[in-house]
């Protein structure tokens, strides 16, 4: 295999998703020479299989949801989606899959880009293979920073080579709804996916292992989605496990689903919504000592903290600090910085508010869940508070009651709950359920984040009438309990 002269830069980013494309533009802005190395498409994950595509799926789905319930639009929205016009929306919103505008704004930028699969080769040091069969060799000057993301996770059944399950690409990427889907898992991608393909029109069976969808957010959350994806037709079952699946005819036909409980089901597609894995089997990391498929431990300046030197980073889903793409755009920033400040020699600026640290993926990390109705959720439950030991004050309220979610959707089913710190007397965790919600979360993050005292936030004044109003009445709850 021909390999090409050592090319040298400031910075080397591997993996030119969200993350890399900020780390990347970050330390150009910053006088940097960066390459991007991508073995795949440019943008990552999130624009092709993921944020994207999922949410043009959804977005249909969750309006005609609302219209159906708002006198004058009910019989309008009466008939069933039109599939293929849904899914050539998704295919615009996915650029087809192709890379060509990505590439446009790399250039644009100012980075050098290498499509190939990148591998560390030892300190500051990368070997990048390409589709044409040559070895290029890349050295840093500064840094390396790694941003390969996250995989799905599938189980380890026998078989699954045969059976060709579904992962969270395949169910993004579909270019048909199959009759049958079985959807495993009652996590985010889970109900999304379920949300979305039962619209399509697949007749969706949801297995979930523990006794509740969304387990990690507030009980009322999962139970009203799970309301409401039966209410649509799906088959939700809690207590059940996939203990052998396959496909008969030769591997070409329908697909057969044993179950923990002994029941057998027949779909045309199963999909494994299990978890997710870091993407670093094949990236070189027993050259610098550490673990291949291992996540990249970091501390608060997105330093890999196994590798001495200060020239590794890992930013985004490889680190399993917070596994969302804007968190990890958020980790790109901080990254950035921390690279051009050691390459100008200035000692780092740290600390909870200094932009060399990264502590919003830790400390308020938002999140939406994009079914009906929407979930979003920002800072703590209240099982962690209790399992954390923090003394909080836990404040519910009917969203329903507010004019402003009556006039969103007649007949409007949500729930809101904030946490409060009792000796500091500040909002330490948010969740709402109900339509339209996820555009309560940034002010809720902005909370949170900013310490603001609960007195002070009575004085934030909601527009009326507005879902938003239900920081009002979530006060005025707390006051008269």
């Amino acid at each position: 295999m021909p390999t090409r002269n050592t090319h040298t830069y400031d910075v080397i980013v591997i993996g030119a998703g969200p993350v890399g494309e900020n780390v990347a533009d970050r330390t150009t802005a910053a006088g940097l020479s960066t390459v991007l190395v991508e073995s795949e498409l440019a943008g990552g994950e999130c624009s092709y299989w993921a944020c994207e595509p999922s949410k043009a799926l959804l977005r249909p789905v969750l309006l005609r949801a609302d219209a159906a319930h708002v006198p004058g639009l009910a019989a309008a929205v009466a008939k069933p989606l039109d599939v293929d016009a849904v899914l050539a929306h998704r295919d615009r919103l996915s650029a087809d899959w192709k890379d060509d505008g990505q590439i446009e704004w790399i250039k644009s930028a100012g980075i050098d880009f290498l499509r190939g699969h990148g591998r560390l080769a030892g300190e500051r040091e990368v070997s990048v293979s390409t589709p044409d069969g040559d070895t290029v060799r890349l050295r840093a000057r500064h840094a390396v920073a790694v941003c390969t993301g996250s995989a799905a996770a599938l189980p380890p059944l026998p078989g699954m080579a045969e059976l060709r399950p579904w992962t969270s690409r395949e169910a993004t990427s579909a270019q048909r709804p199959p009759h049958r889907l079985v959807v495993v898992g009652g996590g985010v991608v889970g109900v999304e996916m379920a949300t979305a393909w039962q619209a399509l029109g697949s007749r969706v069976t949801l297995l979930a292992r523990e006794g509740t969808l969304l387990p990690k957010l507030e009980p009322f959350a999962g139970e009203l989605v799970t309301e409401r994806l039966r209410e649509a037709g799906a088959d939700v079952r809690f207590d059940v496990s996939v203990v052998a699946a396959r496909r008969v005819g030769n591997g070409a036909g329908e697909i057969r689903v044993t179950l923990s409980d002994g029941e057998v089901l027949t779909a045309d597609e199963i999909l494994f919504a299990t978890g997710r894995t870091p993407r670093s089997q094949d990236i070189g990391l027993d050259t610098v000592g550490l673990r291949p498929g291992d996540w990249l431990a970091t501390d608060d300046s997105l330093t890999v903290t196994a590798v001495p030197g200060d020239w590794l980073y890992a930013v985004g889903d490889v680190n399993r600090r917070a596994l969302f793409t804007h968190q990890g755009k958020y980790q790109a920033r901080v990254a950035g910085a921390v690279i051009a400040a050691r390459a100008r020699g200035e000692r780092l600026e740290t600390g909870r508010w200094a932009p060399h640290s990264s502590t919003a993926d830790i400390e308020a990390v938002p999140g939406v869940v994009f079914t009906d109705p929407e979930i979003a959720f920002v800072g703590l439950t209240a099982r962690e508070a209790e399992r954390t030991g923090r003394d909080v004050e836990v404040v519910d309220y009917d969203i329903g009651r507010l004019a402003g979610a009556v006039q969103y959707r007649p007949g409007y089913r949500g729930r809101a709950r904030i946490l409060i710190n009792r000796d500091r007397q500040v909002v330490v965790g948010a969740t709402f359920a109900g339509p339209g919600v996820a555009e309560l979360l940034y002010s809720a993050t902005v909370a949170i984040t900013g310490e603001v005292p609960v007195e002070r936030l009575w004085h934030a004044v909601p527009a009326f009438p507005t879902i938003s109003e239900v920081w009002l009445r979530l006060l005025e709850t707390r006051r008269d309990s």
